[in-house]
């Protein structure tokens, strides 16, 4: 979705609401599609004094897999982010989002905050205890019954010296 910006710098418009709903069923996410139902962006662009400011809520269902268990689990989020736009920059390196033409692509930098703020390692819950390397059972449900005492190949040779 663009965004036209150019009555906000030129001083015509003092604010611009934003309410909208983005589609970002077809981002990847780790091997994964985690945005089913469309993200919903709530929030305004207002200019104080010659700053233009964007300042939004991405409310959103994050669709995932747990990354110790792999059980299917839907985490709901309510993130804020701001920025402050401008149509021309002196140096590169800069943490203003820069519009071209005076045009905010709303897609892009809502999706780039988004993924930017997830979390790199997620968890069904706080205390899942994954799956047993030797079986392959969920620990979650209870335990397997497998001996968690195992010996590395390349240090059998040193075992046989406790023996």
């Amino acid at each position: 979705m663009l965004v036209q910006c150019r009555s906000l710098f030129m001083g015509e418009i003092r604010s611009l609401p934003i309410d909208t709903e983005l589609d970002f069923s077809s981002v990847e996410f780790f091997g994964i599609y985690p945005f089913k139902k469309p993200v919903r962006v709530v929030g305004e662009i207002v200019n104080r004094a010659g700053v233009v400011e964007l300042s939004v809520r991405a409310r959103f269902t994050f669709d995932g897999r747990c990354d110790r268990c792999l059980t299917p689990f839907t985490r709901d989020y309510d993130l804020p982010f701001e920025h402050i736009l401008v149509s021309t920059v002196e140096n590169e390196d800069s943490d203003y989002v820069l519009l071209d033409n005076y045009q905010l692509d709303l897609d892009e930098l809502v999706q780039g905050d988004i993924l930017l703020e997830l979390p790199y390692k997620n968890l069904c819950r706080e205390d899942c205890r994954g799956l047993c390397p030797q079986c392959g059972k969920d620990l979650n449900e209870g335990l397997c019954g497998c001996t968690t005492k195992s010996v590395d190949p390349r240090l059998a040779v040193l075992q046989q010296l406790l023996n």
